[in-house]
């Protein structure tokens, strides 16, 4: 499961009881990037079930 991170109604813990195998995080792209990405990461700090995932290609302006 791949999930937007921060969305409203879309809180990882209303996903945590699904079936899948893996967890991933990606912080949401816009004007709070930098700040989307630090949350992304303390929540998966402290959720280790939940995975970092980022699009690199945009970390690195290319489009």
């Amino acid at each position: 499961l791949k999930l937007v991170f921060p969305q409203s109604g879309a809180e990882p813990e209303r996903f945590c009881g699904l079936d899948f195998e893996h967890f991933f995080l990606q912080p949401m792209d816009g004007e709070h990037t930098e700040r989307n990405i630090r949350l992304a990461m303390d929540y998966c700090l402290k959720h280790p079930q939940w995975r970092l995932s980022l699009q690199t290609h945009k970390l690195l302006n290319i489009p």
